[in-house]
């Protein structure tokens, strides 16, 4: 599929690529009813304008794009250039907020480009429909990569898919023409359960976390799959689409606390929530793993650094940031024709929190 160029909307238009340029660039130059004939050309011919002079010319502009959607958990806390001076400037990095799974996958996407001499262009969403900047930052690279979730509902990926190489990181469907790249989720999450079962002896256990994500769907689902299988009894679903920021984050693991209703093991959707979920059971008074025992998913760096190391599954983040460039370097700036799935493995990792450390 040959990528739509400014000389195709400039054709379909009956304009100069010059016209083209100044409608995206500085609509107040353009006539109105000029520039409303160069934006329909556009959209027919799913066009997304490049940013780069030298884009215009060629087509490539040598970079890729990494795109995610509001991931941090810990906030800038001032813009004023005294807010330097402080000695808060000086305070080790918190590894609850970073390095997170995105960061990880981010490192390892910036090493490949690195390794290929190409240009790396970052951004995220300021608000959850914040499309100009996602269609900004296409414009301006050869392919992109970026973090589905609940905040792409709104986002044009149908088209952009039609313009350009696009890379999904952690989630896949069947309809869009894009490479996407996940972690065996089944895989990691059977492998928790049986070992739960065949090495702790472990009769009735509860899944914790938020239904938000491709990801979380997958090791829900994988759960009750797999506690079937094994005839294990399932606590009820702890389950919370609120945020780890929201003040109604983990209301139903405090009911359960407080009606003396905790399973035996606490199946955590990844190890941020297992991570809290370990520091709100110790505030309560329940031990970790004596009492109850939590697992988590992803491995990052703060689940083998907290006081209570974690037992969780690993996805190879960093490979998985590297297959994202190396993949999008490899098409050259040319879309996909069809979708295809890229399933990268995982491992167990044992820790304390199931007493296996």
């Amino acid at each position: 599929m040959r990528k739509t160029t400014v000389y195709d909307v400039a054709e379909r238009a009956g304009v100069s690529t010059a016209t083209v340029s100044f409608t995206f660039r500085r609509p107040d130059k353009v006539k109105p009813a000029t520039r409303e004939r160069v934006l329909k050309a556009a959209r027919e011919l799913d066009y997304v304008p490049s940013a780069n002079a030298r884009g215009l010319a060629r087509g490539k502009t040598g970079a890729l794009g990494l795109y995610s959607f509001d991931m941090l958990i810990e906030r800038p806390q001032g813009s004023d250039l005294e807010d330097f001076a402080t000695e808060d400037i000086f305070e080790r990095p918190d590894v609850l907020v970073y390095p997170l799974y995105a960061d990880e996958v981010q490192r390892g996407f910036e090493v490949e480009c690195w390794h290929r001499g190409q240009t790396v262009l970052l951004g995220t969403a300021v608000s959850k429909r914040d499309n100009g900047s996602i269609t900004d930052i296409a414009g301006r690279v050869d392919g992109l990569a970026l973090f589905p979730n609940r905040g792409t509902d709104d986002l044009p990926l149908a088209r952009l898919c039609r313009s350009i190489p696009v890379v999904r990181i952690g989630e896949t469907d069947s309809e869009l023409p894009s490479a996407d790249v996940i972690c065996d989720n089944e895989g990691g999450i059977a492998a928790l359960v049986d070992h739960l079962v065949d090495v702790h002896g472990v009769t009735e256990m509860s899944f914790i976390g938020e239904l938000t994500t491709y990801d979380m769907h997958q090791r829900f689902e994988m759960f009750q799959s797999r506690a079937a299988e094994r005839g294990i009894a399932m606590g009820r679903p702890l389950l919370d689409d609120s945020t780890s920021s929201s003040r109604e984050w983990l209301v139903n693991l405090c009911e359960a606390i407080d009606a003396e209703q905790l399973p035996r093991a606490l199946v955590c959707g990844n190890d941020q929530t297992a991570l809290a979920v370990i520091d709100l059971l110790r505030d309560a008074g329940v031990r970790v793993p004596q009492d109850v025992i939590v697992t988590g998913f992803d491995g990052i760096l703060a689940s083998a650094l907290a006081p209570v190391t974690l037992t969780t599954v690993r996805q190879p983040l960093g490979a998985m940031g590297r297959l994202a460039a190396k993949l999008l370097a490899e098409c050259d700036g040319m879309p996909w024709d069809e979708p295809s799935v890229h399933r990268m493995p995982v491992k167990l990792v044992l820790g304390n929190s199931c007493g296996c450390a």
